[in-house]
């Protein structure tokens, strides 16, 4: 039987929208259809500038009050201020309220919560099914956030999880302000939606969207030796096409131009991470291939 590993993420915090219209105050900005929380427990969505970049990003999952959005521990009074910029007179509250909860990964097998008192919000990690479950449970509640269901792990276990997947993560894997949805892979792990209608920095979504690939993705990189520490360059020849995020070992995610990669490797060229020979292993769930950047136009 598969094991299950639970891991608390310390780094991870959480923003509470309340009120009549805190439906459609998110509606109306992040990235994802408030609608599908209907048929499904939880969205991955982003709020990004005007431009179309990722500003946030964050789970959603419905509560008896209205909304939690589950993101980045800093990032929690910055996205508080930035939904209140375009709540306008729209009935609705929103409140860091990372205080209040303790944020666990579950993965590698099956889990419930369970334990006496208020329930934790438990929900299916909406980007990929082998990514798990999330769960927030209120600090000083009775429920176990491990017992005999799951083996207590690291959150770096946690993360060399989620580098074996090839899941990035704001802030480790693409600079929060500096990155479009494209290359953060929000149109590969159901980060966006393209049928909604308008969100702030929809237009450029779209634009991306419908002109054809980006020209560059936060890929998975193996190397032949321990990968160099984050933030190193990845280099084909002598030219930088992107830098090293999350590492594990050998195993890693990279922020990379695909289109260079492709052309300067036909050459003969080496892909490199700082000193150590890399190839790039694209995820069987991608929807993407570096052969479509060989023959096709980027945007």
């Amino acid at each position: 039987m598969p094991e299950t590993k639970i891991a608390l993420l310390p780094d991870r915090g959480a923003v509470a929208v309340t009120g009549e219209d805190a439906e459609k105050l998110l509606q109306g900005t992040i990235t994802n259809d408030m609608a599908l929380l209907a048929s499904q427990p939880a969205l991955h969505a982003g709020l990004l500038t005007p431009q179309g970049k990722i500003l946030f990003s964050f789970f959603v999952v419905k509560t008896p009050d209205g909304f939690l959005l589950e993101t980045a521990r800093d990032s929690t009074r910055g996205l508080t201020e930035r939904l209140g910029m375009y709540k306008l007179r729209a009935n609705a509250e929103v409140e860091d309220v990372s205080s209040d909860y303790s944020v666990a990964a579950i993965w590698g097998g099956p889990y419930e919560p369970h334990g006496r008192g208020k329930q934790p919000i438990w929900f299916a990690d909406p980007r990929l099914p082998e990514m798990g479950y999330r769960e927030l449970v209120t600090i000083g509640s009775d429920w176990a956030l491990a017992g005999d269901q799951a083996n207590s792990a690291t959150a770096d276990e946690y993360h060399a999880h989620r580098i074996s997947l090839g899941v990035p993560e704001a802030g480790r894997d693409y600079a929060l302000g500096d990155t479009y949805p494209h290359e953060a892979l929000f149109d590969q792990l159901a980060g966006v939606s393209f049928k909604k209608g308008c969100f702030v920095g929809q237009e450029v979504v779209a634009r991306t969207q419908n002109r054809s690939m980006a020209r560059k993705r936060v890929v998975p990189v193996v190397g032949e030796t321990a990968l160099p520490e984050p933030g190193s360059q990845i280099l084909v020849g002598s030219v930088e096409v992107g830098r090293l995020g999350s590492v594990d070992d050998k195993r890693g995610l990279a922020l990379i131009r695909l289109d260079r990669v492709v052309e300067l490797t036909e050459k003969g060229e080496t892909l490199m991470a700082g000193s150590v020979p890399v190839r790039i292993e694209i995820p069987g769930w991608a929807k993407f291939s570096l052969a479509q950047y060989a023959s096709s136009p980027s945007t």
